[in-house]
């Protein structure tokens, strides 16, 4: 059983940093391409970046093509999302997501993920 748990959530100041951390375990790693998504109550979840199998290529949103970092460790099993210049409309509960293959292309869709992690909050205050 595919399972993902999100760490390094928590509150920060505005203008700060946070590392986002994603542990994978029980599948192979290496195959998948890994996503992060956020999601506010109510709202329809909203990609943010996503980094293919090998770590070669990456994607990004708008809202964090300057500011957020994708990044896969493939010894650690683990996917990790850099957050820089952090402001209040950063604050959401953030999933990373794992892709299957055959993968999805550049996938930004949350419906192309096998697998999700339980999220992690992200508050930022002003």
């Amino acid at each position: 059983q595919v399972q993902l748990v999100e760490s390094g959530g928590g509150l920060v100041q505005t203008g700060g940093s946070l590392k986002l951390s994603c542990e994978v375990s029980g599948g192979t790693f290496s195959r998948y391409a890994m996503a992060w998504f956020r999601q506010a109550p109510g709202k329809d979840r909203e990609f943010v970046a996503r980094i293919s199998w090998s770590g070669g290529r990456t994607n990004y949103a708008d809202i964090g093509k300057s500011r957020f970092t994708i990044s896969r460790d493939q010894v650690k099993n683990s996917v990790y999302l850099q957050m820089n210049s952090l402001s209040p409309e950063d604050t959401y509960v953030y999933y990373c997501a794992a892709d299957s293959p055959p993968h999805s292309g550049d996938s930004t869709s949350p419906a192309t993920y096998d697998y999700w992690g339980q999220g992690t909050q992200v508050t930022v205050s002003s």
